[in-house]
């Protein structure tokens, strides 16, 4: 049952203020009295980094679960975040974009992922578990040329390319790119809201109901992969907020694409913003990366969502 108007809007106002509260305490927390400099040349970009990146994950998480009827998608979990971090290793190793590389890197694998469960769509069983488990093979592939890729690299730059790929915010940058592209991803997801929940009720009834269906998935292919290499290039690959947010706001009630697409983009800032600072504060002075961090806030839910499904 979805949620009535007054109770979304008390949700979308706790959301704001969430995200709020968690953007003035990763900025300030720490900080001897207000020290101008420091916030805006140290701290600044390090949280519109965390904002955009989980924005756009959040967002590619929903896409991908739209795109494969599956509430267990993730560019995490089905290889996206895998490809991008092996598209954007070659292009650093090429000398070429790091940011054009992680995206047609993550292109490559959610192509690979539809042609391999080609069969599983095109049944009525589309949220088939060979979905997730075919990803889980993507994801395990693109870890292993991952692992060569680094043993190639120079021991000078081995230490900040493992942190990368794991997950690391400390020397983001793109933050202002990645939350113009995170408002333009849950602007158009918001504008294709009719065609979206029609998708949901499967391809063949969007098909009889006038809706292009493979343009469509296409389109939310695309946008997915564009957002998980941004991801990617910018803070490294970080999983789960795609699996978490959608499906934290699935079971509080907020059912409607156009309500998901910008509840998404906040709460996964909030949440990436948040893991952040923990990451940051728990073992201080040492950081965590913070795609460990969210490993452990997002692993067990998606162990739990798993079980459910399977029952």
């Amino acid at each position: 049952m979805g949620l009535t108007g007054t109770r979304l809007t008390a949700l979308a106002l706790g959301l704001l203020a969430l995200l709020g509260v968690a953007v003035g305490a990763a900025l300030l927390m720490g900080v001897a009295g207000v020290d101008a400099e420091m916030i805006l040349a140290l701290r600044a970009p390090r949280v519109a980094a965390a904002v955009g990146v989980g924005a756009l994950l959040a967002l590619a998480g929903l896409a991908l679960q739209v795109l494969l009827r599956n509430p267990l998608a993730d560019p995490y979990v089905l290889g996206g975040s895998g490809g991008a971090s092996v598209g954007g290793l070659l292009a650093l190793m090429a000398g070429a974009s790091l940011w054009l590389g992680a995206a047609l890197g993550a292109l490559a694998a959610g192509m690979a992922l539809l042609a391999l469960t080609r069969a599983a769509l095109a049944s009525s069983d589309d949220a088939s578990p060979r979905l997730v488990l075919t990803g889980a093979m993507l994801a395990a592939l693109c870890g292993a040329v991952s692992t060569l890729l680094l043993a190639l690299t120079p021991d000078q730059q081995l230490r900040g390319a493992v942190f990368w790929l794991v997950g690391d915010l400390s020397g983001a940058r793109g933050g202002l790119a990645c939350i113009a592209a995170a408002v333009l991803f849950a602007a158009w997801l918001g504008y294709q809201h009719v065609a979206i929940d029609r998708l949901l009720l499967g391809s063949e009834v969007a098909t009889l109901l006038g809706e292009p269906v493979r343009r469509l998935r296409l389109l939310l292919l695309v946008a997915a992969s564009v957002a998980t290499g941004m991801a990617v290039a910018s803070a490294g690959a970080i999983g789960f907020v795609g699996l978490v947010v959608p499906q934290a706001l699935r079971l509080v009630g907020v059912q409607g694409s156009r309500d998901l697409a910008w509840m998404s983009a906040v709460g996964g800032a909030a949440l990436l913003v948040l893991a952040d600072l923990l990451a940051r504060t728990v073992v201080s002075p040492l950081e965590l990366p913070v795609g460990a961090v969210m490993a452990l806030l997002g692993a067990p839910l998606f162990i739990a969502v798993l079980h459910q499904e399977a029952r």
